[in-house]
C-alpha cells in the first residue's frame, strides 16, 4: 500500500505544539491530518493510509506506544514510519522506543530548524 501522497498523521494533545508541528511540516511541504486523542486518530488510520505517524507518547485517552501498536497491526501498519515525539528526555528513551517499535524517537522541545528534515530522514530510511 503506497503512501507516496498521504497526508502525515499528527496525534499531539497540546494544541500550541500540534500547531507548530503543522506549520513546520507543511512549509516542509507535507500534507498534516491533526488529531488531538488516540481514539479518533486510530477511527481515520482505520480508513486511510499515512505517509507518516508521529504521536505523543502521554495522551489523553491512549499512550503512544499503545496507538503505534494498534498501526503495526492494520493492514500495510507495518510499512508506516512511527514517532515517538515525547518530553521524556532520559539517556535510554530512544532506545527502550525503538525497541518497543517504534520507528524513531524526537525528544521535546523539538529544534524548529530541524524538526521537519528529521522527520523526512525517517520517511526516507524507512523506504529503503
Amino acid at each position: 500500500m503506497s503512501t507516496e501522497n498521504n497526508p502525515i498523521c499528527l496525534i499531539e494533545d497540546n494544541k500550541a505544539i500540534r500547531k507548530m508541528f503543522g506549520i513546520l511540516l507543511n512549509k516542509a511541504g507535507y500534507q498534516i491530518q491533526e488529531f488531538e486523542d488516540g481514539k479518533s486518530a486510530l477511527e481515520w488510520l482505520n480508513k486511510n493510509t499515512a505517509k507518516c505517524v508521529i504521536v505523543d507518547i502521554l495522551l489523553p485517552d491512549m499512550n503512544g506506544t499503545e496507538i503505534m501498536s494498534v498501526v503495526r497491526k492494520l493492514p500495510g501498519g507495518e510499512n508506516v514510519p512511527i514517532i515517538a515525539v515525547t518530553g521524556f528526555a532520559h539517556s535510554s528513551d530512544r532506545e527502550k522506543y525503538l525497541a518497543n517499535g517504534f520507528d524513531d524517537y524526537i525528544s521535546k522541545p523539538v529544534d524548529t530548524t530541524t524538526f521537519a528534515n528529521i522527520v523526512k530522514q525517517i520517511i526516507e530510511n524507512k523506504k529503503s
